[in-house]
């Protein structure tokens, strides 16, 4: 074994010493023998225990845990400590820039288990008021991760869109075309890209390379009718060529999946493709022209040649924005500062203000007398900022039962409520399912928030069986969230069109903890038009007086179920 790999033990144990707050001077000396043996001009392996106990910064304690190692692979006392601890956590200690006192005031105060939880948290600004934090320090530690994540080569779409959109307009700037596009992945605006795929109807030359390097790419490679790059972040990035009558089949041909291209190709029988445009490929195979987000070989052929697939949502089609979160619990701004936002530069005509439930201690979560204040809050702001409205909402936990965490005497006060998990992830799916069950049948739920909890690129939801849980909110007339926020987009795509199928209304919701977060809704409109959903699918596309009888009649429907 090299002194490397048991100086990289030593140190995950003195961490984890010090994360479950044993001695500091053993924690000390933990550390002190990693970076002994670290240093050593010798190997450690293949020495005697009492040759090991005479290496200096070793001592007797250490010098055996070293020769337990060597001969087990394994340390008995660390061995302890990791079961302890969530192997999330463990992860975690590697985070530069956040030693193990910082990870203990996540992992116990905060409830952080993971990464994923970490990243999520910092978009939440959670970390702000935590101790040992602060705003520096949140923006640091966000900052690594997603390096981290960039170093995978996998991106969020949110993640590269500012440098995908000025890249092409660089190159058509230097290329002086107009027949140029995206294509792949990021045309059809999957939620995650692996690389970046543009299309320019003009030949090829060595002059066009040399001239797109000129945008800060670094050249990989090149060949008869494509250019191979990266930028320094590592996004990759291919460029192809094609002669201009040929760019709509190429348009086309490097838009759909492979599925999608096969089946209209299927429907076009040996038909040349050389069309002016996409629309006409799409009106050879008789076929409704589908939306290049829509082109994912799975359900869309089928209504296209029924010419039944809706007109798509827009950002547009939106007139309010339903959960969202302020300075009452864990927001940077006012309920005053989100609510003109929306106003005045959104030109929406509603806010849903849905802060956290008492539940989530570390998000600032409002207690039953805080829900009171924020309402009486609210109640002057409607008559200041009218016509504009602030719906009163909450976040509310569904706890492991699958409750509410308030009363019927508070959830009553609400025009709506969002139910969400936020704590206890880890479930079976039969268990998951009935928790999120349970809580759709709760009268007072409107609205069922992120259903599966996934945080992508960094935590895979807990697994619940989608069909049942919608088949419940059906049942139930309960809406459920696409949360627009890049990390989620839960309600994922695949399931919209059962939903719509079944009766179920969507609700695009940012779940923005700041006003800049509101413009998340454009990610949601993404994964609903990708979805196949139409404005008439949509919850807060409804105009405020027809949102406000939509909670109307539920409150009262709910006051006579109840009564």
């Amino acid at each position: 074994m090299e002194n490397k790999t048991i100086a990289r033990t030593l140190r995950l144990l003195s961490q984890l010493m010090e994360l479950h707050n044993e001695n500091p001077f053993k924690i000390k000396s933990m550390a002190n023998a990693a970076f002994k043996v670290d240093k050593l001009p010798f190997p450690v392996s293949g020495k005697s225990l009492k040759e090991m106990e005479e290496i200096e910064g070793l001592g007797k304690s250490t010098a055996s845990k070293v020769y337990e190692l060597i001969h087990t692979n394994e340390i008995k006392d660390m061995e302890n400590l990791l079961r302890q601890t969530p192997i999330g956590v463990v992860d975690m200690l590697q985070i530069k820039g956040i030693g193990p006192k910082k990870i203990a005031v996540l992992w116990k105060d905060l409830g952080i288990e993971n990464t994923g939880e970490l990243y999520y948290a910092c978009n939440e600004n959670r970390l702000i008021e935590a101790k040992g934090f602060g705003l520096k320090t949140q923006e640091e530690i966000k900052k690594v991760i997603e390096f981290k994540m960039a170093s995978s080569g996998r991106f969020l779409y949110a993640g590269i869109e500012n440098f995908a959109e000025k890249l092409i307009e660089d190159i058509q700037n230097i290329l002086k075309t107009d027949l140029i596009s995206f294509t792949g992945p990021y045309r059809r605006k999957c939620e995650i890209i692996d690389n970046l795929d543009i299309l320019c109807g003009l030949e090829f030359s060595e002059e066009k390379a040399i001239a797109i390097a000129n945008t800060g790419l670094k050249i990989i490679s090149t060949a008869n009718t494509s250019i191979e790059a990266e930028n320094e972040e590592g996004i990759r990035v291919l460029i192809n060529f094609c002669l201009p009558e040929d760019f709509a089949e190429q348009l086309f041909r490097k838009t759909g999946s492979t599925e999608h291209v096969e089946e209209v190709e299927k429907l076009l029988s040996g038909q040349l493709l050389t069309s002016k445009t996409e629309h006409d490929i799409y009106n050879k195979a008789s076929l409704q022209f589908i939306e290049p987000e829509m082109r994912e070989g799975g359900n869309e052929i089928q209504p296209a040649k029924n010419h039944q697939i809706p007109v798509l949502i827009k950002e547009s089609d939106l007139k309010g924005s339903l959960h969202n979160h302020s300075t009452w619990s864990d927001g940077v701004h006012s309920l005053e500062e989100m609510s003109m936002f929306c106003r005045d530069h959104l030109g929406l005509e509603y806010l849903g203000i849905c802060d956290h439930s008492k539940s989530a201690f570390y998000a600032k979560g409002l207690n039953e007398i805080r829900v009171a204040a924020q309402h009486r809050e609210i109640d002057v702001l409607n008559k200041k900022l009218a016509p504009f409205r602030i719906f009163k909402g909450i976040e509310s936990d569904i706890l492991y039962d699958g409750s509410l965490d308030y009363s019927d005497d508070i959830l009553k006060t609400f025009d709506f409520v969002v139910a969400s998990v936020h704590s206890i992830l880890k479930m079976p799916e039969e268990k998951a399912t009935q928790r999120l069950i349970t809580a759709i049948e709760n009268p007072y739920t409107t609205i069922l928030g992120h259903p599966t909890g996934r945080m992508l690129l960094t935590r895979s939801g807990y697994p619940i069986d989608h069909k049942k849980v919608i088949d419940a909110c059906a049942a139930n007339k309960v809406v459920i969230e696409i949360n627009s926020n890049p990390l989620r987009l839960d309600l994922d795509w695949r399931w919209h069109q059962y939903a719509v199928s079944k009766g179920v209304m969507l609700s695009i919701n940012p779940d923005a903890h700041r006003k800049e977060g509101l413009l998340d809704m454009k990610y949601g409109i993404f994964t609903a038009r990708k979805g196949g959903v139409s404005a008439s699918n949509c919850l807060n596309s409804m105009n405020l007086f027809e949102i406000s009888d939509y909670f109307e009649k539920l409150r009262f429907k709910t006051q006579i179920n109840k009564g």
